[in-house]
């Protein structure tokens, strides 16, 4: 059960260390930057928080957490500003509180046997990946775009020294 405990663990602090970078982006934004659109194949932050709030919920929530999926992927796209950028932290750290909470508690049965989600047949352990990864993915599209807008250093890594060389043991 270590390795399992030690997958669980890392997972969770991957995901913990993106929201507080989402986060630290909106703080930088009026509630129209968040909701503009770059262009017509993009879509607007407030867009992207809203599906990674989807996404997480249907993954993990619904399908490790057993629950009814009542995704509505089509419109996590369509909303546009009504909900301001407290609203937003609020909604996707309550999702990843959430979530995070369940994967605490999640047992080697469900971690290891496949699942249907969004139309995927995914183990426990392919699904935490997926979650980790796409969450990953929007978090530096939304920094990306920030650093865009604003032309300045978001500083996620201030105060590391991230050109430290590895040791070896």
């Amino acid at each position: 059960m270590e390795i399992e405990n030690e997958f669980i663990d890392q997972s969770i602090l991957r995901i913990n260390e993106n929201t507080p970078k989402i986060e630290k982006c909106l703080h930088q934004l009026s509630d129209e930057e968040i909701w503009t659109k770059p262009n017509t194949n993009s879509n607007s932050i407030g867009n992207l928080i809203l599906h990674l709030c989807g996404n997480i919920t249907q993954y993990i929530i619904s399908s490790l957490g057993e629950k009814e999926d009542l995704r509505d992927r089509n419109q996590e796209f369509l909303v546009n500003g009504s909900l301001s950028k407290t609203e937003l932290i609020e909604k996707l750290k309550d999702v990843i509180e959430e979530a995070t909470a369940l994967l605490i508690n999640l047992n080697r049965k469900k971690l290891m046997r496949n699942h249907a989600v969004q139309g995927f047949e995914l183990t426990g352990i392919g699904i935490i990946i997926h979650v980790v990864e796409h969450y990953s993915y929007h978090t530096g599209q939304i920094a990306f775009y920030t650093k865009l807008l604003k032309n300045h250093d978001l500083q996620f890594y201030k105060g590391r020294n991230l050109n430290t060389k590895n040791k070896l043991k």
